[in-house]
């Protein structure tokens, strides 16, 4: 049974693949966008625009230093939504 914060990671996962070029089986939550996936400012500008757009949300561009891997983008995007956290376990 999926759970929407199962949806939300695969929809963000998806979205900075997107963007990254790559498939999402290649991006790990801790991969370093920069490093491993060379990654530069404007394609971290891409992927804030496109969740954005996608979720409706206004990330201030100061969040860019935290937007390095998958699980800070996550962190991100669900402080800028207002969604509840996966319980800590």
């Amino acid at each position: 049974m999926t759970t929407a914060i199962d949806d939300h990671k695969k929809e963000i996962r998806d979205i900075v693949c997107k963007v990254l070029e790559i498939d999402p089986d290649e991006l790990s939550d801790d991969d370093s966008f920069k490093d491993e996936h060379e990654m530069d400012s404007m394609g971290a500008i891409e992927i804030l625009a496109a969740l954005e757009q996608n979720y409706n949300i206004t990330i201030d561009q100061s969040e860019l230093v935290r937007m390095v891997n998958l699980s800070g983008v996550y962190d991100v995007v669900v402080e800028a939504a207002g969604w509840e956290r996966e319980p800590a376990g």
